[in-house]
């Protein structure tokens, strides 16, 4: 029972629990013969060759309950010099026929597909100077030599303006989006230029549980399926697939040091950044600090991003020929009479906003400077043509992408393919607008056809 003036202390804080080591005596849970050299998981203690086993079938496992890719096809491997796409490459390198190591496998389980490789230089949009950045790319070419498929070395930028680009960004969370985005766009047309049907990237599983975090603060979570599942259909005719799902930080770090698959470090543009810099840096913190106290947190995370499916809204003109996103090239799935929701309010108020408005929320003046509005070279019709193309790429993004790009100080400054883009998709919707009036449709009686 309480006692009058006894004294209430707060218990001791809990340490973690020791990480568990392999004993003298203890053996692989495999084999139950060889000797531990690497802890899974507390309890599964795995010898080398059984580790290495258990690790490739993770990937063949993958590759084969979703059945994407065909003998003969040819898939683009997306490599970064990191540990998990590396990892990945290694092991599409040793599984192949002709490799020294792949032929002592079972003629079943060789990856019979054509692989080549992708090195995208982000140097520039890093930061890194023309000698750091020659000096990278001398040990990429190295360590391609060694894989010896055929492989396409690629600059993210090849003008000065891409760099002004990168340079105007306000925020990094901006920053990191956009690069991620002009990335995946190159990779897509590197793929389709030499004919690969496929692009395989190594996104791990706690990679997938950080991204699928993010991309929900960031309001993309209707197309989280997209964004972390196996397969990415949505750019028609190539898909990306993720082979390296399954696969944790910690089993690809010590399957990377134990077999001595060669890296290739570069900065990244988040790199020293504090842990509140961008989205993006917090929720890895954060998912990296729940990890570390509580093991199956990424687990958890990445099984509930599984079971997403990819399904646009009903009533809404997200099909298959919807318009999309002029970005992430997701279906913008959007309801413009649902003004309730953030994206219907948002659409609905910038389409009835007058340009008068426009100007002035962008602290532009609503006279023309030259005072006589008239002319091929006034300023205010220049400035006119200006908010047009704002319009034109604001309306043609999805959520998340209209909340990136509003840390840009102008659209302007995109590369030009996406403004080209833009204006071309709304010249075909002021045609189809047009000419609307004048097509003739089928009437319900008509396309139920003659009754008895």
């Amino acid at each position: 029972m309480c006692q009058v003036g006894e004294d209430y202390v707060e218990p001791p804080p809990r340490e973690p629990p020791p990480v568990p080591r392999p004993g003298c005596g203890q053996k692989c849970v495999k084999c139950k013969q060889g000797d531990p050299v690497v802890v899974i998981r507390a309890g599964d203690a795995f010898c080398r060759d059984c580790f290495k086993a258990f690790y490739v079938h993770k990937f063949r496992a993958m590759l084969g309950k979703n059945r994407l890719i065909f003998p003969g096809e040819k898939v683009l491997l997306a490599w970064s010099g990191g540990p998990s796409s590396s990892s990945m490459v290694w092991q599409v390198l040793e599984v192949r026929p002709h490799h020294p190591q792949g032929l002592s496998q079972d003629s079943a389980k060789r990856l019979r597909f054509v692989p080549g490789v992708v090195y995208v230089d982000e140097g520039a949009a890093c930061g890194q100077s023309p000698e750091d950045r020659a000096k990278t790319l001398a040990e990429v070419k190295q360590v391609l030599h060694v894989v010896n498929f055929p492989w396409h070395l690629v600059a993210l930028e090849e003008t000065e303006a891409l760099c002004r680009l990168f340079e105007s960004v306000r925020t990094l969370t901006a920053k990191e989006e956009l690069l991620q985005t002009l990335r995946s766009h190159l990779i897509l047309h590197v793929a389709r230029a030499h004919g690969y049907s496929k692009v395989m990237t190594g996104d791990s599983c706690t990679r997938l549980a950080i991204k699928l975090m993010t991309n929900l603060a960031l309001g993309r979570g209707a197309f989280l399926a997209w964004d972390t599942g196996f397969s990415d259909e949505r750019h028609g005719d190539v898909v990306v697939v993720r082979p390296m799902r399954d696969h944790t930080l910690k089993e690809v770090a010590f399957y990377n040091r134990l077999f001595a698959v060669p890296l290739v470090f570069t900065p990244a543009v988040d790199t020293k950044a504090p842990e509140k810099a961008s989205v993006h840096r917090l929720m890895e913190a954060f998912i990296l600090r729940l990890q570390a106290q509580f093991p199956s947190t990424v687990s958890t995370v990445y099984r509930t991003g599984e079971k997403l499916v990819k399904a646009p809204r009903d009533g809404c003109g997200g099909g298959p020929s919807g318009p999309r996103c002029l970005l992430c090239l997701c279906t913008l799935d959007i309801d413009t009479a649902d003004s309730a929701t953030a994206f219907g309010a948002q659409t609905s108020s910038l389409s009835q906003m007058p340009p008068s408005t426009l100007q002035a929320e962008a602290g532009t003046p609503t006279a023309p400077c030259c005072a006589v509005g008239e002319g091929p070279g006034c300023c205010w019709k220049a400035r006119g043509r200006t908010d047009d193309a704002q319009a034109q790429v604001t309306q043609q993004l999805c959520y998340g992408c209209r909340g990136n790009m509003s840390d840009l100080p102008s659209l302007d400054r995109l590369p030009p393919y996406i403004l080209a883009e833009a204006q071309l998709r709304s010249q075909r919707a002021g045609v189809m607008q047009e000419i609307q009036e004048y097509l003739i449709e089928d009437s319900s009686d008509e396309a139920e056809g003659p009754q008895s």
